[in-house]
């Protein structure tokens, strides 16, 4: 088993890849360790492939795997995670902004100090301040808080896991931002965190897009609702209809009493429809969980991508 392997999720960036090789190899080299670099070409539609092609023939240490279109960053770690061999997985940005002299004090973290994960934070940015820095804050807050993870940047593309962490944790849509939360409910709770060097951008243009903070939000409220509820939903939809159905059941009652003693007129009541609709929410609420305990996440092509090539 390789000591180390780095997971290099890519979407056009052929011109930062080979002076990232040549920095992960002048690392890796100088502080004798072995190592595999997997580059996951998210369909891009410039030359990334055939530098990937040039670097595997100059180092077999390269690897590559090739999707036939864009599936995002989520389904790039998820697919380098299944075929890393590493004791330790490295996973960085190909635009250079992570600096790959992080590497060797990472993996000590992890093998030293027994981290399960630990996350880079990119204590001093230099991105737009506007359009990143701002936001990015508000959504590390908010993610802090409802974890109960107290990491400064979930979302730094640099991070260092155990070998038995990236098995057993799976990675779609746009969770990527969230796996620490993902590392810790599937039960590796030290998670550490380290400061890591920002570089500005030399090539290409940022992925960056504001709907991201948008699916970001939606993604964490899916986390934290699978991570509770996942394997039992008829505990959430059931608890919410019962009540709703129970509320819904002693407001019938009471308008069927006071229409007895001839107080109101059903048809002209609203209590008397708000208590049926209440009846019928806890009714359908009750159904949802039970069909969600019958399907429990077992979709079986929700992290099936098509593969053009591989190396």
């Amino acid at each position: 088993m390789k000591q180390i392997s780095i997971i290099v999720p890519s979407y056009n960036e052929a011109e930062s890849l080979p002076h990232l090789a040549e920095w992960v190899d002048r690392v890796m080299n100088e502080h004798h360790l072995t190592y595999e670099v997997i580059v996951v070409d998210d369909g891009s539609n410039d030359g990334t492939w055939q530098a990937v092609e040039q670097l595997h023939a100059q180092n077999p240490c390269w690897r590559g795997i090739k999707f036939r279109r864009n599936y995002g960053k989520s389904a790039a770690l998820n697919t380098g995670f299944a075929a890393a061999e590493g004791d330790v997985v490295i996973t960085m940005d190909a635009d250079l902004q992570d600096s790959p002299d992080e590497v060797p004090e990472l993996y000590r973290m992890i093998k030293e100090e027994g981290y399960d994960l630990v996350s880079g934070w990119k204590k001093k940015r230099y991105d737009s301040k506007l359009a990143k820095n701002l936001p990015s804050k508000l959504f590390n807050w908010t993610t802090r808080r409802m974890s109960g993870i107290y990491l400064h940047d979930f979302n730094c593309g640099l991070k260092a896991y155990r070998h038995e962490v990236v098995k057993s944790i799976e990675v779609y849509g746009e969770m990527h931002r969230y796996i620490p939360v993902i590392a810790k409910w599937a039960g590796f709770g030290k998670i550490g965190e380290k400061v890591v060097q920002h570089r500005k951008r030399e090539f290409g243009v940022t992925k960056f897009g504001m709907n991201r903070f948008i699916n970001g939000y939606l993604d964490l409220m899916s986390i934290m609702f699978m991570s509770k509820f996942g394997k039992q939903p008829m505990h959430f939809f059931g608890a919410v209809g019962s009540v709703a159905f129970l509320m819904g059941f002693v407001a019938l009652v009471v308008v069927l009493a006071l229409r007895l003693a001839g107080s109101i007129s059903l048809t002209n009541s609203v209590w008397f429809y708000l208590s049926m609709l209440f009846v019928l929410i806890g009714m359908m609420l009750f159904l949802a969980g039970f069909l969600g305990e019958l399907i429990c996440r077992n979709s079986t092509t929700r992290n099936q991508y098509l593969i053009e090539k591989e190396l």
